[in-house]
């Protein structure tokens, strides 16, 4: 009697690597650097890390010209440790771009060479000591709506990057908007201060998520991969629904004439942007494009002695690890320590 073997289905073709990459952005998994990624999805993350980076390490400067001229000693130290933070974040994001395969060197250069942008915001000068609250409260407000998305971006590093820098930037953001609270509970000249550091701020604010999804080239494929979550509109509605009310706190005006509440929508309603200043600061024609440059650059080219020592001596560390252990040619003795025979 014969017996007929249990049919034993075929095994399923093993993915590509391209199916794996995509079942894992479609299951909202992490892509980690040994992962296999399209050249595509690399080169952009390369593209935004290294341009969120830029931004926090030019984004020193504007803040760094009032650490002087803060009004208490109290201000110095909170604005000095905040010029700290951002150097950090520098740090945190260049390394999350070296997991992808390029240098911090590299990325420098390209920034010097004009090959990569940093944030438009920061090409702009920070006038009086309400500047400095505003840009807590405006631009890092701004970048938290963003960032917050980012903690949950498909790039593994990024993300777990995003989750500290998020939690320092809230700080900031808090600290910027107590300034404006100190400034419209003092005089009347302070509180024309924060009304004009204000007016001036606004409107670069909402420019910093990018210009809008019909414009935006990179939106859609961003989208489709899980790097962004939201839209560059979506955040920017977000980001007014949430700072209007605390203006409105500060008994501030926002300097927007058709800026008013949509109960239909359940948002704002805001007037057009001036799109046109956007790309001419991007162009590099802002008001301070070409003094943040040369200030990096002169900084770069100072600091040159102090990167040559510090690979002189890793160098130096290497070669002596990497050298044999010296025999000694004396006969091993057994006598107690400190007798000799």
């Amino acid at each position: 009697m014969t017996t007929t073997p249990p049919f034993t289905p075929p095994a399923p073709p093993a993915a590509s690597p391209e199916e794996r990459f995509q079942s894992l952005i479609g299951a909202g998994e992490k892509i980690e650097p040994r992962d296999w990624m399209p050249d595509a999805y690399r080169n952009t993350m390369i593209r935004q890390i290294a341009q969120h980076a830029h931004s926090e390490v030019i984004g020193q400067q504007p803040e760094g010209n009032w650490i002087t001229r803060a009004p208490t000693l109290v201000r110095k130290a909170i604005l000095i440790a905040k010029v700290q933070d951002e150097a950090g974040h520098g740090l945190y994001l260049y390394s999350a771009a070296e997991t992808l395969g390029v240098s911090r060197h590299e990325l420098t250069e390209m920034l010097h060479a004009g090959r990569q942008k940093y944030s438009s915001i920061f090409n702009y000068p920070t006038l009086t000591w309400a500047d400095i609250g505003c840009i807590g409260w405006l631009v890092d407000g701004a970048a938290i709506t963003n960032q917050v998305m980012l903690s949950r971006t498909s790039y593994g590093p990024y993300a777990r990057a995003m989750v500290k820098i998020c939690k320092e930037e809230s700080f900031h953001q808090r600290q910027g908007y107590e300034i404006m609270l100190a400034l419209v509970k003092g005089t009347e000249a302070q509180r024309a201060m924060a009304q004009d550091a204000l007016n001036r701020w606004w409107w670069p604010s909402l420019v910093m998520f990018g210009p809008p999804d019909t414009d935006s080239p990179h939106t859609p494929e961003s989208v489709a991969w899980g790097i962004k979550l939201e839209t560059n509109d979506e955040l920017r509605q977000r980001f007014i629904d949430t700072t209007v009310p605390q203006a409105d706190h500060l008994g501030l005006t926002i300097p927007d004439a058709e800026l008013r509440w949509n109960e239909e929508r359940g948002h704002y309603d805001f007037g057009p942007i001036d799109w046109d200043d956007f790309w001419r600061v991007i162009r590099g024609d802002g008001p301070c494009n070409r003094e943040r440059m040369a200030h990096k650059l002169a900084a770069w080219n100072e600091g040159a002695w102090v990167r040559e020592a510090a690979q002189a001596h890793a160098a130096k560390r290497a070669a002596r690890a990497a050298a044999p252990t010296p025999v000694s040619d004396s006969p091993v003795s057994d006598s107690p320590a400190g007798v000799q025979r």
